[in-house]
């Protein structure tokens, strides 16, 4: 077994994953049912493993026809051209000031507003 592999497989899934959407999805689900802890991390495990599954296929199929080295660049690319346009895309969305709750808001009763 190559372990070399097996770790650098582990390290950039992992620090890939830390803090995604998936994980956060996790987390909601697991705060909504608390008692259900382990079903949720059952069935996202098992996702994580059939997505990566499935990535793995396609990964082959891909490289019977294109090198390892333009998947590389292309995936690279990739990775850029997203991360560029969510930097855009962040910086261009309208930034609204929140707004403070007055003292008169808690006198009246009236709860601040989030």
């Amino acid at each position: 077994m190559d372990w070399r592999l097996f770790a650098t497989t582990f390290g950039a899934v992992f620090l890939a994953e830390m803090g995604d959407k998936t994980q956060l999805a996790t987390m909601s689900l697991t705060a909504t049912s608390p008692s259900a802890r382990w079903i949720v991390f059952a069935a996202s495990a098992l996702a994580l493993i059939a997505a990566s599954a499935l990535a793995v296929l396609v990964g082959d199929v891909v490289s019977r026809w294109i090198s390892p080295t333009v998947v590389r660049r292309l995936a690279g690319a990739m990775f850029l051209v997203i991360g560029l346009w969510l930097v855009l895309s962040g910086a261009e969305a309208p930034s609204e000031p929140p707004e403070a709750s007055s003292p008169d808001d808690e006198a009246d009763g009236a709860s601040p507003r989030p």
